[in-house]
């Protein structure tokens, strides 16, 4: 089989237009096309659309990742266009890659094999330069906050308390911590500082929740940067810096429009963290797609109890969506897993692991239905190890659960492939649902007690415990008005626990929280647990040496 970025580079794609005006009544007037294939909608077409009902909405989840990989963003792509391909206005909404991981260890993220989102090497690599902007807006800020200091600092700032980083969109581990201003007086105060990537900073975030030009201003004056010496919080409003920030944002906040291999039409748009923050493509492209199409599918990051658990918990909470239906990807490679086999060993046949490792996805499910209210079912994404045998007992162990299983082949077949798991999401659709959408826990609890109920509910932890120095900054988070804000829960996405190595089910387990973080503007706290960091480094062999440019000035290696 042809590799993805062989694939990607054989495929016709239709003109952006074409498939804008043909797929969803866009006429090209409302776009601002970036090439041929890809192109921004109007902000102001949208917004014309306000009256019009919403569609339905399709949330993609997994279980617990793996090394090996689930294949979300490709089971995707590939539900998008099987329900294209059975006459459904379809639309897929995923996030922008970014290329600390494209350059690292994960590669792409654009779907994979005939499941994928293109112009491939364009949306993986610099696409319309939203992240250069937000990059240039979070380090305009942070440029602002020094130069306030090195002026006369008439806030009283305390330089120690500055929370602002700066960020760039590539792995560096030599970045997390440096220190700033050195060189005399004429460079400003020395402080410690460091960088986050892209993707990791608050104003990320704040992107992804926004949904008007105003809106984006609001959150964006609303973000703290530190506190001043009498210890109040200080923010981005009072530097003067939050219009400055909004207009370096203005046309990125505009959604991005795509195709699929198969020609279904695709917005792709913002990509926060889904540990740090909540992991979803913007509120904007979401509800433009929802007021254009009948069917939204959308993926949240790694497993249901991160990056579902933040979309219900944050991204719902905030915007007033509902999914109607959620998929949870599953592999019989993910099962072997969890159910304690070797990484070197998960080609082999073995239907007892399969069973063992069943336990991860149970309490997925649960937690989708029970705890989220979401009716679900099971996409058992293939790969070409998985024996017939394995396959059908994901089937036997998922039905057993009470939730159908559909075995879908999208990477290799593209949407034929994926048309028995389109069937079974059309068939949820419409029946009435068993359950009531909820949220985790409700706004009036405590900052501490939200934690615990994610713990306890999600997770299987029997306790949460506190470093000193965060139980000090939550208090202060509390005592400064914060406290009726959603938490957005950062730990390894490998476990349910904070030890990646933990896999399966594990019960009973102490989650610890190390540091807290307030996100203001975003509107949410972040609770850093584990060995969580917002600045990855790369791995001994990078995806960057396998990436080339050949002489005709085609990209190679990308995956």
């Amino acid at each position: 089989m042809l590799s993805d970025i062989e694939i990607a580079n054989a495929a016709t794609l239709r003109p952006i237009r074409e498939v804008a005006e043909q797929t969803l009544g866009i006429a090209a007037e409302h776009l601002e096309p970036y090439g041929h294939f890809k192109a921004k909608v109007d902000i102001a077409y949208l917004a014309s659309l306000a009256d019009r009902p919403l569609g339905r909405l399709v949330l993609v989840t997994a279980l617990s990742p793996t090394p090996p990989g689930e294949g979300k963003t490709t089971t995707t792509v590939g539900l998008t266009d099987a329900l294209h391909g059975l006459g459904r206005r379809t639309v897929a909404c995923l996030r922008e890659p970014s290329m600390g991981p494209v350059f690292g260890m994960k590669g792409g993220a654009a779907g994979g094999g005939y499941s994928q989102v293109v112009p491939m090497t364009d949306i993986n690599l610099h696409f319309t330069g939203d992240f250069a902007a937000i990059a240039a807006a979070n380090n305009l800020l942070a440029a602002l906050i020094d130069n306030h200091v090195h002026h006369g600092n008439e806030l009283d700032i305390d330089v120690r308390s500055v929370t602002w980083k700066r960020v760039l969109d590539v792995n560096d581990r030599a970045l997390r911590q440096v220190t700033v201003a050195l060189g005399g007086h004429a460079n400003g105060f020395p402080r410690e500082d460091g960088f986050d990537i892209v993707v990791a900073s608050e104003l990320m975030a704040i992107f992804c929740l926004t949904e008007s030009w105003a809106d984006l201003k609001r959150r964006i004056g609303d973000i703290v940067i530190g506190y001043a010496r009498a210890g109040q919080p200080v923010t981005a409003r009072e530097l003067g810096a939050d219009g400055a920030m909004a207009a370096l944002l203005r046309d990125a906040l505009a959604p991005n429009l795509v195709q699929t291999l198969e020609g279904a039409p695709a917005f792709v748009h913002g990509g926060p963290f889904a540990n740090i923050a909540h992991g979803c493509s913007s509120v904007m492209a979401t509800r433009a797609g929802l007021r254009l199409a009948d069917i939204v599918v959308t993926e949240a990051g790694f497993g249901a109890d991160l990056g579902a658990e933040k979309f219900v918990d944050i991204k719902c909470r905030k915007s007033g969506l509902r999914p109607d239906v959620a998929v949870v990807v599953a592999t019989v490679r993910a099962l072997k897993y969890h159910g304690g086999v070797a990484l070197a060993d998960l080609a082999t046949e073995d239907l007892g692991a399969v069973e063992a490792g069943m336990v991860n996805l149970r309490r997925h499910l649960d937690n989708v239905r029970d705890v989220y209210g979401i009716p679900c079912v099971v996409a058992v994404n293939r790969f070409p190890t998985d024996t017939d045998l394995e396959v059908a007992k994901v089937v036997e162990l998922v039905e057993s659960a009470g939730v159908s299983a559909f075995p879908a082949s999208h990477f290799a077949d593209g949407g034929v492939g994926a048309q028995d798991l389109a069937k079974g999401v059309l068939q949820v659709l419409d029946e009435p649902s068993p359950y009531s959408f909820s949220f985790t826990y409700p706004d009036d609890l405590s900052l501490t007690q939200k934690v615990e109920a994610i713990a306890t509910r999600l997770y299987g932890a029997g306790l949460v415990t506190w470093d000193a120095r965060a139980r000090r900054r939550l208090l202060r988070i509390e005592r400064d008005g914060y406290g009726e804000l959603p938490v957005c829960v950062a730990k390894t996405q490998y476990s349910f626990s904070t030890d990646p190595t933990l896999v399966g089910a594990p019960s009973g387990h102490e989650l610890h929280v190390r540091e807290v973080r307030l996100s203001a503007g975003a509107g949410f706290v972040v609770v850093v647990c584990g060995d969580m960091m917002t600045m990855p480094g790369l791995p001994k062999d990078p995806s960057a040496s396998r990436i080339d440019l050949a002489d005709d000035g085609t990209i190679l290696g990308l995956s």
